[in-house]
């Protein structure tokens, strides 16, 4: 168990499949529900008591800018990138910021319904730093509203994640919610790369962890899936907790 400080989240993607929403704002300033994607983000960090922030900025960065200007709970730090580091080069660049310590990591676009505890708050207390470098919140794919694919990861007993193998369909995928221990990125340099390098040699290692949801998720790639996330919530089809 964990009680990690520090956060950051992922808001500097063009958020392609997303236009044309995305040509006038970035993706995680898209609103739900009345908020911004970001603020819900950051208020679900502020509530699981993490105090600072880091959010990455990069399409339409001085809209990010302005957006994080008057959050005090958490306290935002924007890191604006004049070229785009993608996920892994990204959450590299903000470790002099995010500290030595684990840190929660929520994509700009991720939007959750929790079960009975936060799921950032379950992350905190089932990371364990002897045997995890990432505990990664896994989505049931077949709960998931949208197109998710074959899926990302297989679980195995002990929560290890692996990747599928070819033609493998794999009965969760990733929610866009983890903690990682900053060693996870041990090794890599400065610049432009995913974070799938690193998640890989932590598979390999058998330090990377998986936790399965339980509330609901919302797959949030174009704008119907927007409009239909929307629709459902107005409608109370999903459990609130």
């Amino acid at each position: 168990m964990i009680r990690p400080t520090h956060g950051m989240v992922l808001a500097a993607g063009l958020g392609t499949r997303m236009r044309p929403l995305t040509e006038a704002a970035p993706k995680p300033l898209l609103a739900l529900r009345g908020r911004s994607l970001l603020d819900h983000a950051l208020d679900r960090l502020a509530d699981s008591g993490m105090r600072e922030v880091v959010v990455n900025a990069h399409h339409l960065a001085p809209q990010i800018v302005a957006a994080c200007e008057g959050r005090t709970e958490p306290r935002c730090q924007v890191v604006v990138e004049p070229e785009l580091l993608e996920t892994g080069g990204g959450i590299r660049n903000a470790l002099p910021l995010l500290g030595p310590a684990p840190f929660a990591v929520v994509n700009g676009d991720a939007y959750w319904l929790d079960g009975p505890v936060p799921a950032l708050r379950r992350l905190a207390a089932a990371f364990d730093e002897e045997r995890m470098d990432g505990l990664l919140l896994m989505a049931r794919s077949a709960t998931v509203e949208g197109e998710v694919g074959l899926g990302d990861f297989l679980l195995d007993p002990l929560g290890r994640l692996r990747r599928p193998k070819e033609r493998e369909i794999a009965p969760y995928i990733y929610a866009g919610v983890q903690i990682l221990h900053p060693r996870l990125l041990d090794g890599t340099q400065a610049g432009r790369f995913g974070l799938m390098g690193p998640w890989m040699r932590a598979i390999e290692a058998g330090r990377l962890y998986g936790l399965v949801h339980d509330g609901a998720w919302f797959h949030l790639s174009t704008p119907p899936d927007l409009q239909r996330a929307e629709e459902i919530l107005d409608k109370g089809l999903v459990k609130l907790f």
